[in-house]
């Protein structure tokens, strides 16, 4: 038995249950964390890109899409611990655009077809995404809301960062669109981790980056975490791919030279997808959660606002507008999602954290003193590859 409490067989085996999909062609390559009591152990498999013989590295950069939301909710609550924002206060103040809103009647109903908002939007609606906007996984024929949100490039689908305008701009637009529900109803995706980005700037007093370099990035050493790699790093940086919905054809997404949408910084620094990072960044970040806010001597973040924010907020009627975002199992606390009930993984509820869209999962959990991580480089996931992983990395645990 492994005094960490890690199996080396069961290691080896997630090697070669995660290599087959390498093998197969599924993905180029495939990065992973499993940490334990103190052992850290990375398996590196697969080349940077298809068609190429350079292997992957354990420093690679990954745009890890919507894993920055959990980023953004420390972010925020730190400034709910600094006194800057109180959590059930309106955000009318910092954000004006979100003053006075309106609601739709009817969610496929004509955009001025509203009704007023029976109360503000508050940072804790934007943290839980109750704020009343944000995506769907439904096609937008039937919504004219949707095809005006798309419209005004308020980042309605996967992450594309040389599309969206500046804060304030994008500020602008959203508040010139009626709400899809009242505030605090229903949960809704994304959107609200986006006005976060724009609240917790003008909270502070400086860009949304510097902020997260001066209050996360730097204490926890995270050096490649940014919103675009610099010049001098994109040797390391992988190209993104897509699977076509019908054919399943893998196609470029996004290079990794200078063309790429990261290659330079952003107008908008979307804190609901925008940042890369990498495997043993994003695994101080994780660790930080598990450790409840403590980094080795020093406390980043409170216990209490940990445990606030790995705590499912959901009520049955919020849940029941997540579908698909957070399956039969999983609720929601601020930016992470939290596992309620058995599942398909592990037969006992308690990790927390969410999964990037561009290919990448991250989870603590408390209970069994485990960080897990996985980067890829394909939208979506294959088929198989995410549940094959962390039912591995539990199969690993050996006391």
């Amino acid at each position: 038995m492994n005094p960490n409490g890690l199996s080396p067989a069961r290691l080896a085996h997630m090697h070669d249950v995660l290599a087959h999909y390498v093998d197969r062609g599924d993905v180029p390559g495939v990065v992973t964390l499993l940490s334990r009591n103190g052992e850290t152990h990375v398996d590196v498999i697969g080349t940077t890109a298809f068609g190429v013989s350079d292997p992957l590295r354990r420093d690679a950069i990954f745009r890890i899409s919507s894993m920055t939301k959990p980023i953004t909710a420390v972010a925020t609550l730190l400034l709910v611990e600094d006194g800057t924002l109180r959590l059930d206060d309106p955000v009318d103040g910092l954000l004006p655009e979100l003053a006075d809103r309106t609601v739709l009647r009817r969610l496929d109903g004509p955009i001025d077809d509203t009704v007023p908002a029976k109360r503000p939007i508050t940072v804790r609606d934007l943290l839980t995404f109750r704020m009343g906007f944000g995506q769907m996984m439904v096609s937008p024929d039937g919504y004219p809301i949707l095809q005006a949100a798309s419209a005004q490039q308020l980042g309605m689908g996967p992450p594309s960062p040389a599309t969206m305008p500046a804060p304030a701009e994008w500020m602008r637009r959203l508040g010139a669109l009626p709400l899809m529900h009242q505030p605090g109803e229903t949960w809704m995706y994304n959107t609200a981790a986006d006005v976060l980005g724009v609240l917790i700037a003008r909270a502070a007093g400086q860009p949304l980056e510097t902020f997260l370099r001066e209050r996360i990035f730097t204490p926890l050493g995270m050096d490649d975490t940014g919103f675009h790699v610099p010049a001098i790093a994109r040797d390391r940086f992988v190209p993104s791919y897509w699977a076509d919905g019908e054919t399943e054809a893998l196609t470029l997404y996004d290079a990794a030279d200078q063309t790429s949408q990261w290659s330079q910084p952003p107008a908008f620094p979307s804190g609901a997808g925008g940042l890369v990072s990498t495997i043993d960044d994003y695994g101080a970040f994780g660790q930080l959660l598990l450790s409840k806010g403590q980094h080795g001597s020093t406390r980043i973040l409170s216990e209490s606002s940990v445990t606030l924010m790995t705590t499912n907020q959901l009520t049955p009627q919020q849940r029941a507008g997540a579908g698909d975002f957070l399956g039969a199992t999983r609720g929601w606390g601020f930016g992470v999602s939290i596992v309620m009930q058995p599942d398909a993984v592990v037969a006992v509820p308690g990790r927390f954290g969410w999964e990037g869209g561009l290919g990448t999962s991250w989870a603590s959990d408390i209970q069994q003193g485990v960080v897990a991580i996985l980067m890829t480089q394909v939208m979506g996931f294959p088929s198989g590859i995410y549940d094959d992983f962390w039912r591995a990395v539990y199969q690993t645990i050996d006391s």
